[in-house]
């Protein structure tokens, strides 16, 4: 919201720019017109080539003028990207005030939130050693540790956090959660998105996009 506000009054102080630019351009051809009418009179008389030049040396040169300094100013640079003359500030739309889900996109509310427990190490470690582990939690049933590589869910009852292999080895044989005795159903099993782990095949949806044969030892 902040970042809209900020482009907002960037767009108004841009209208003013623009606004200001106009009449400053209004003044401008207005003071070059003043400039270029002759204040005394003509001699008839005058040689053509004398006049001419002392015409040419009455009106302002190209560069002449604040109209030269401005234009100087105004020179876009062309090898910074964001002041190319085609470059376009990014345009912000105004936030919603609504949180949706970032998954379905539907309004969130508390009703719909699931607490997670996480079931820490055991707390007879000492300190130096549970900041030297890189396991720091272990599933509510079996006890096995965590990691970003172990396919985790969690049940909607307790909220406690299993191991999928404690899923499909131990819950689905009763539909039961162990952690508080409640039953369960397939929607009470919410399985959890996992980071990467920096190998190539660690992600859960995996998908061939090219068949070809292959040869096998």
């Amino acid at each position: 919201m902040k970042a809209y506000e900020k482009q907002r009054s960037a767009r108004r102080e841009e209208q003013k720019e623009l606004q200001r630019a106009v009449s400053q351009d209004q003044v401008r051809g207005f003071l070059e017109k003043e400039a270029a009418i002759v204040s005394r009179p003509l001699n008839p008389f005058t040689p053509k080539a004398a006049s001419g030049n002392g015409s040419d040396d009455a009106l302002p040169g190209p560069s002449a003028g604040p109209a030269g300094k401005d234009k100087d100013k105004m020179l876009p640079s062309f090898w910074i990207p964001s002041l190319t003359p085609e470059a376009k500030a990014t345009k912000l739309e105004k936030p919603s005030r609504t949180v949706t889900c970032p998954m379905s996109g539907k309004p969130l509310r508390m009703s719909d939130l699931t607490s997670v427990r996480f079931t820490p190490l055991d707390g007879s470690v000492d300190r130096v050693g549970l900041i030297t582990r890189s396991e720091r939690y272990v599933c509510a049933v079996t006890r096995d540790s965590l990691s970003n590589a172990t396919p985790c869910a969690v049940l909607r009852p307790s909220g406690a956090v299993v191991t999928l292999e404690c899923v499909e080895k131990l819950i689905r044989k009763d539909m039961v959660d162990p952690v508080n005795g409640e039953k369960l159903t397939d929607r009470d099993i919410i399985v959890l998105q996992r980071g990467g782990t920096g190998f190539a095949g660690s992600g859960v949806k995996l998908q061939a996009e090219k068949s070809r044969p292959v040869m096998q030892a």
